[in-house]
């Protein structure tokens, strides 16, 4: 079965009948002191998948700490996580002594805890895979590229692809080459958290409709620097998709600002822009091969 919280019901429906999967939620109680109280069905199967994305993540992680626990307590002998954001995956190294590489500390975490993990596009660089990240032998990473691909290609406008940094190389070519779609990548150079510098490839962009590609937007602010550097250069249109949609609060606004017209993203993290569902991409992970 697919156990999932109260937050996340309409995504786990979607999923079970998908994948042809009963759903029951898990129950929660907050006391006064902030502390939570969980209460999972008493029968369990041998096989559970529990359904949490991992976006605001600190709360969450208690959650799937007490969750897979009580599973196996109640029968479960196959605890699988299914987290369509995976968070914690972005800090791979340390770059300063003391820093805390937390890919591996939560990766280590996760790996304890279940016997497989399946996520989406998660955000790896320094490590080529994501068993590497999380030291499991089932860690399934999906890609929404192609399904991005096809989103805009449907369309009808056989815009360019562009990544806004050399990282976003891998989903934009991968979105591009499914769907015979043109693309390219621009150079960032990071000056902190919302402080980039976007460097245009030798592509000319001059009247040419562009949509930006990346695996995630949070600060918006790599997004809105490669389109006010697009648009600089001349191009007709800037729009811009993503996988995950992790985005601040005034990210919006900052990128409307730099011109972005449309913004999409999937459904791995609710947002009002989500016009892409991942459903049936990890419905076909769920089941057997």
């Amino acid at each position: 079965m697919i156990l999932c919280f109260d937050d996340e019901v309409g995504f786990a429906r979607a999923l079970g009948l998908a994948s042809g999967l009963p759903v029951q939620r898990i129950a929660r109680h907050r006391f006064p002191d902030g502390e939570l109280k969980l209460t999972l069905p008493p029968k369990l199967g041998a096989e559970v998948r529990i359904l949490r994305s991992l976006h605001a993540p600190n709360e969450k992680l208690v959650e799937l700490i007490l969750a897979a626990r009580a599973a196996r307590q109640l029968g479960a002998h196959d605890v699988t996580l299914i987290a369509p954001y995976l968070a914690y995956m972005r800090q791979d190294s340390a770059f300063v002594p003391g820093e805390v590489v937390s890919q591996k500390v939560i990766g280590r975490l996760l790996a304890d805890l279940f016997d497989a993990v399946v996520t989406v596009d998660p955000h790896l660089h320094r490590v080529a895979t994501l068993t590497e990240a999380v030291p499991l032998a089932r860690a399934v990473a999906l890609s929404a590229a192609p399904l991005i691909g096809h989103f805009v290609a449907m369309r009808g406008r056989q815009p360019m692809l562009v990544g806004p940094d050399a990282e976003s190389a891998q989903w934009v070519h991968v979105a591009a080459t499914f769907n015979g779609l043109p693309w390219t990548v621009c150079r960032k150079t990071r000056h902190g958290d919302s402080d980039v510098d976007v460097e245009l490839p030798a592509e000319p962009v001059k009247g040419r409709e562009i949509v930006l590609v990346d695996d995630v937007a949070s600060s918006g602010h790599t997004l809105a620097a490669a389109a006010r550097a697009l648009l600089a250069a001349g191009a007709a249109r800037v729009d811009a998709v993503v996988t995950h949609a992790v985005l601040a609060a005034d990210a919006g606004a900052t990128l409307k600002a730099a011109g972005i017209g449309e913004f999409w993203s999937t459904d791995t993290v609710p947002h009002e822009s989500n016009a892409l569902s991942v459903v049936p991409l990890i419905a076909d992970a769920l089941r057997p091969a």
